[in-house]
């Protein structure tokens, strides 16, 4: 298992298929092969919070980015995010939503909820590819976040 320090993305997915895909390709393009993937809601939170079975984790250093499905188990994607921003450790922290939804309320929601980034996933796995590849250059290369 990877320790805190060296996470650089969270990625949240429930789909196995589809969180293969976006590790492949940031591995791929070698933008991260420092990740940790959360296969719901409630783990995504355990995990930056430091509690639940990640409450033994060492240090509290946060991801550089946060790739969250709206659709998750236990705890909807919009539900993270709206955590994520009302909490003082997190609130500036990057979320892009990596969603299939292109519904607009969806998109006006996850904006009004304070997303950094809202993407929507191709359908073909070369765009799908291209479009994880060019979030992750722009939050893990040109991102240039606040200091803690």
């Amino acid at each position: 298992m990877v320790t805190v320090e060296e996470v650089e993305v969270l990625l949240v997915e429930d789909n196995s298929s589809d969180a293969e895909l976006t590790v492949r390709a940031l591995k791929k393009n070698n933008l991260t092969n420092r990740l940790q993937i959360a296969r719901d809601g409630v783990e995504a939170l355990d995990f930056l919070f430091a509690r639940g079975a990640f409450a033994n984790r060492v240090g509290s250093q946060l991801p550089k980015v946060v790739l969250l499905d709206m659709k998750l188990p236990k705890m909807s994607g919009l539900e993270v995010l709206a955590a994520i921003r009302t909490d003082e450790r997190t609130k500036v922290l990057p979320v892009v939503m990596l969603t299939s939804s292109k519904q607009e309320p969806d998109i006006q929601r996850c904006y009004a909820l304070g997303v950094n980034s809202y993407i929507v996933k191709p359908v073909d796995f070369e765009a799908f590819a291209h479009a994880v590849t060019q979030a992750g250059l722009y939050w893990l290369l040109v991102n240039q976040p606040p200091t803690t």
